[in-house]
């Protein structure tokens, strides 16, 4: 995950060869100096983009949203004993495993730090309004967000004929590509249908952060505004 670049100086032996016979020829003079070759390595190497360091729950939770900011909405703690349950979800198909995590507040991939919330849309919104949505971001280092995210785009295509959640008692049938979402560095959102109905996952990144977002509802599409402040957040 951390490339490390390495430059080596190196003269070959024609090029010795050839030195030496420079000097041989005009050691009856002075050299001069502006044709010395220069001291191997006097040219200063260029440094190494240092990687990005991931952050910590404590920092995450000072970044994801709050009640202030989506106050038309409700927001509600996610509790230790959800935390855990998400820490050990499966899938029928290990392929699938990372979209499981992702639908039920797990971490993908080795995260440094996450943070978790579930908002819902009032009841004042009406039964076509209502949905709930989890919300987790998670933080990783050098490249592990990229990473993360590449896994997320590859299961996609991968359990398109869909998959089970046991602890979920779920059964996704199928997995379509979503609409698209602007605003990140990169972004992934997917469709995932159950007989009962669609939900959506969209999974995006802005620098070494994810931002995970899982809508059950009648309009998942009515939690991207949630998503665009989420955003908004990360900065």
């Amino acid at each position: 995950m951390r490339n490390t670049i390495v430059r080596r100086s190196v003269m070959t032996g024609s090029a010795v060869s050839l030195a030496l016979l420079v000097v041989a020829c005009s050691s009856d003079k002075p050299a001069d100096k502006k044709d010395e070759p220069k001291a191997a390595g006097s040219a200063s190497a260029p440094v190494a983009a240092t990687p990005a360091k991931g952050k910590t729950d404590a920092e995450l939770a000072k970044l994801i949203v709050t009640q202030a900011d989506v106050r038309d909405r409700m927001l509600t703690e996610v509790t230790p004993a959800e935390v855990a349950a998400a820490a050990t979800v499966t899938s029928d198909k290990p392929e699938c495993k990372v979209l499981a995590q992702a639908q039920t507040l797990g971490a993908i991939g080795t995260a440094t730090g996450a943070a978790r919330t579930k908002v819902s849309t009032p009841e004042s919104a009406g039964v076509a309004g209502l949905g709930l949505t989890a919300l987790t971001l998670t933080s990783y280092d050098g490249k592990g967000a990229e990473e993360a995210l590449a896994s997320v785009k590859a299961a996609g295509t991968a359990c398109a004929g869909g998959y089970a959640v046991p602890q979920a008692e779920e059964k996704i049938t199928k997995v379509a590509p979503g609409p698209a979402v602007t605003g990140a560095d990169d972004a992934v959102t997917l469709t995932l249908s159950s007989d009962d109905l669609d939900t959506r996952l969209v999974v995006v990144r802005k620098g070494n952060t994810l931002a995970t977002s899982y809508t059950v509802g009648l309009k998942p599409e009515l939690a991207l505004d949630v998503l665009d402040i989420q955003l908004t957040k990360l900065g």
